[in-house]
């Protein structure tokens, strides 16, 4: 069987597809050899009831369970992150330490996390990112002890932002702008930014379960391609059925913006900066994106 937390999400989704139409990889022969966590009853799993912000995971949840892929999280809250830091530590680092031990004494084969490239941070940043970069990798030590204590497979899949169907997040902010037409155009500033769809980012957590060489290791996962912002703005407005705009604010407009308070600076660099990050541990498994940008609603 199979233990799926964050199911119910966007990337949780798009597992559960991919374990359903290709069950034999797992040895799946059943809907119900699939087991989720979650805060509500799902009807169409076994569901482990939790809110991992506040409650204890029950001892005897992965009994019977080989495989485990841990999905949830706690990110992007608008709130000030030092507000809500317990949470940040309550689920994604807490949660992920016990249900690895929980792993550990039921029996589990295979244990798969899903952090962020946020937990390393970029050749610029050095580091964690932010509180919830600190808290991915704290989590990402902690399970990757437990593993080699314990023996356990252990690989860790450090994603980039993605994007898809269903898409959320910023890219979702984005994508609203655009539809609603209160997003301005960007300029074109040839920064570089990792992204990969979320079906590609599956088959990336499919793959580290499965082959031995992964155990133990962190993998970034990106679709190969460096992506500046103005790419990202034409590629959303192309899937929303919205004509490409050959006009775009001037770069020296977000730079005063910039200067008008550091929670403005900030948000100019998230949306026109670098963070790019590199692939190839992942790649030398044998992993190759298929899907691009013009995928990104398909």
């Amino acid at each position: 069987m199979i233990f799926v937390t964050g199911a119910t999400g966007f990337i949780g989704q798009q597992l559960l597809h991919a374990l359903e139409s290709n069950p034999a990889s797992f040895a799946l022969t059943q809907p119900y050899d699939i087991k989720i966590l979650s805060r509500r009853p799902h009807q169409d799993y076994k569901t482990v009831i939790c809110d991992l912000g506040i409650e204890s995971i029950p001892e005897d949840t992965l009994n019977g369970i080989e495989t485990v892929f841990h999905l949830a999280g706690f990110a992007h809250d608008i709130r000030d992150a030092t507000e809500v830091e317990h949470l940040y530590r309550a689920v994604n680092v807490d949660a992920t330490e016990q249900l690895a031990e929980i792993a550990v004494a039921s029996g589990v084969k295979r244990f798969v996390f899903v952090s962020s490239v946020k937990a390393g941070g970029n050749s610029v940043q050095g580091g964690p990112e932010g509180v919830y970069g600190k808290s991915k990798h704290e989590a990402e030590l902690k399970v990757l002890e437990i593993g080699r204590q314990s023996g356990m497979h252990i690989s860790i899949v450090r994603s980039s932002l993605v994007y898809g169907p269903g898409v959320k997040g910023n890219l979702a902010l984005m994508q609203r702008g655009i539809e609603q037409g209160w997003f301005p155009p960007i300029p074109e500033t040839e920064n570089r930014r990792s992204m990969i769809h979320v079906d590609d980012l599956v088959q990336a957590l499919l793959l580290v379960a499965e082959d031995k060489r992964a155990n133990g290791e962190i993998f970034i996962a990106t679709d190969g391609v460096p992506h500046s912002s103005r790419e990202i703005y034409d590629a959303i407005c192309q899937s929303v059925g919205k004509k490409v705009p050959k006009w775009s604010v001037p770069k020296i407009v977000f730079k005063g913006l910039s200067l008008l308070n550091p929670r403005i600076s900030y948000k100019v660099d998230k949306l026109l900066g670098d963070d790019y990050y590199s692939s190839d541990k992942l790649d030398k498994l044998g992993f190759r994106a298929k899907k691009s940008l013009k995928d990104f609603h398909r």
